[in-house]
Parts: structure tokens; sequence; C-alpha cells
């Protein structure tokens, strides 16, 4: 099975994010437009933009993306408490369409500012079971006419999606990808995702992951082709080993110096599986594996920036390709200065990744 690799693209009209030290341009279509293009001029697919309330409508930056590029893939990030799914499912369809199938899909259920806009569902059972069935619902419509649903959450009579996505031979969707490591959070994807989107966690829990996922779609009865699987995660390359972690030590020192104490969770990223998971990866050391580096969580780094694949691209390429062995074919990298590393990391790992 080939392999996706994508980028990253924050989503945000506040400079400093992640440490890229750009001034200028944030939250423009110029500097997301020239990131993308960066993207798509150095091999990347195409790349992640982030949602969170707060930040400029990820669906929206997507579209312009999308419009200002030939090949690449926005992969947009979407929370069901924003969206309703017919809604949702005409309005994808649509940029689908526009794009000639370029269209990517992350479901994200963690919690977000939810009084902010209107969402009542803060129980982690109802949010994930509301995403169930919002996968469920928006597959029907991309697929199906007339559906008729009525669910404990979303409700349609006699639907019909126009335009339909974007189809082809190998593709009668946008790729629906999910992340989340509890339990219930593992049931919605076996069940109704395309792409099991795992952070930086060391090789032996992948693969529990997999093995566990890939039994878990047994036990619910998967109806969909088998589920995949995908890494989100940081990636400090340089042009020698040496070098790469010079810069990753001087840049968790920089993040120690600045948050002057070990980084304290709260709300939902104290609580959350998965980043307890990475957070708890520090007590087994510094460096795991071959080079992936536990430290920036202490001081700063949560999601994808809380663990890193340190070392030169022959380094990061083998860690990558230990990951691939075990059936992760989705690969969403990143680092800061997000321009400067888009193409270092392009140009110098992707090579050897394909």
């Amino acid at each position: 099975m080939s392999s996706e690799f994508l980028w990253y693209i924050p989503n945000t009209v506040e400079p400093g994010h992640r440490g890229d030290d750009t001034t200028t341009g944030w939250g423009s279509i110029e500097f997301s437009t020239d990131l993308a293009r960066t993207a798509e001029q150095h091999g990347w697919g195409g790349a992640l933009i982030g949602t969170g309330w707060g930040r400029p409508d990820t669906f929206t930056v997507a579209t312009a993306l999308a419009a200002r590029t030939t090949t690449f893939k926005p992969l947009t990030a979407i929370r069901p408490g924003y969206w309703q799914p017919a809604h949702f499912a005409t309005a994808a369809a649509t940029l689908d369409q526009l794009s000639r199938g370029r269209v990517l899909i992350n479901i994200v259920s963690g919690l977000d500012n939810l009084a902010a806009y209107g969402d009542t569902r803060s129980d982690p059972a109802q949010r994930y079971e509301r995403t169930r069935e919002f996968l469920h619902l928006v597959r029907r419509l991309w697929t199906e006419e007339d559906v008729t649903f009525a669910g404990d959450h979303f409700q349609v009579e006699r639907s019909t999606v126009a335009p339909r996505p974007y189809a082809t031979a190998g593709r009668a969707h946008p790729t629906l990808y999910f992340g989340g490591a509890s339990e219930a959070a593992e049931r919605v994807s076996a069940a109704e995702a395309d792409v099991q989107l795992f952070w930086g966690e060391p090789l032996d829990g992948i693969a529990e992951r997999i093995d566990r996922l890939k039994a878990l779609s047994e036990q619910v009865g998967r109806r969909h082709k088998p589920l995949e699987f995908g890494l989100r995660i940081t990636t400090l390359v340089r042009d020698t080993t040496e070098e790469a972690w010079q810069e990753a030590e001087e840049k968790v020192a920089a993040m120690a110096e600045t948050g002057a104490r070990e980084l304290t969770w709260t709300g939902n990223r104290g609580t959350a599986v998965g980043q307890r998971r990475l957070l708890d990866l520090a007590a087994r050391g510094e460096v795991l594996d071959t080079c992936l580096y536990t430290t920036p969580g202490r001081f700063g780094g949560g999601g994808a920036g809380t663990t890193w694949l340190v070392g030169s691209a022959a380094d990061v390429a083998t860690a990558l390709d230990h990951y691939r062995k075990l059936g992760v074919t989705h690969f969403v990298l990143s680092d800061t200065p997000y321009k400067q590393e888009t193409i270092r990391v392009g140009d110098q790992l992707l090579p050897r990744l394909r």
C-alpha cells in the first residue's frame, strides 16, 4: 500500500506558533498560500489544517488554499459540535468536486470552548457516540440517495446531497481521519473512520494499538474497507545526527526558560487519554526507540509537539520506516519555522521514504 505524506499549516492569526519566529503575515491568505504552495513544491501531498474556537474557520481556509494550489490536499480538521452532518456533507462534497478530489477530513472530538459555540456535549461518552453517528450519517449522505436516519443525536429525512463527492475508481468520497486513544474513541475509529491517526508513541505502543484496533474492527462489525493507520509527529531533521540533537536540546532549553517550570495540564489536555500517554513516556527515558525525544512534553509540548523524532534525514527516515513496517501508511509531519522546515524536511527526508 502506498504512503501519504502530509505537512502541517498553522491556522492562527498570532505569530509564534510552536516557536516559529516569523513575525508578519499570520492569518493572511498570502501567508497560508505561500506555505501550501511551498509544501506542494517540495514533495508533500498536502497538509493538516487545525481547528479550534478563536482561530480562523478551518473549512474556509482549506477552501481558499485548494483554490490557490494544484495538487495540494487540505486535511481539514472539523468538529461534529460545529456542524450538522447534512450541512457538512454538502459543503465537503462541493469542495471535493471543485478541487477534483483533493479533500481530506480530520474529525476532532476533543473538548474545545463548548459554551462559546453552543455545544452541550461535554461528557466523553456522549461526544464519542455523537461522533460515531456523525461519521455514519456523513458516509451514507455521500454514497446514498434519499437518506432517512433517526439517531440519538442527528436526524434527516429523505436527504440527498448534491453535488456528490468527486469519485474515482479507488475513492468514493474524502478520506476520514480520526484520532483518540480512549476505549470509546477507538471503538468509533474501528467502526467508522478510514484512518486512525496516532501521536508519536514508541513502536511497542503503536503496535499494541494497531492490534487492538484490528480486533475492535471485528467486534463492532466494521462495514467498510479495513482501517488504515497514520502518525502525526514533529520531525526535527538536520544535516547530521549531532546537529539535530544540539538543535533539539537548544529548543527544549528555550522552552524550559520560557515556561520556567514543567508544564501543568488543565482541562481536556490534562485528562485526554492520548495526551496523557505521551506525557507519561518521559518516565521511561528521554530517548525511546532509536530517536524519539520525550523531553519536549515536560516544557510546553502538547499534541504532536509532545514527542519529536530527532536526527539526520537517514535517522528519521529509518524511524518512520519502522512505523511503516507496523502498518502505518499516513504520515503528518511538521517542525518550525514552518516554511524553512517544509523545504528542508521535504527535500531531505521524503526522497528517502519514497
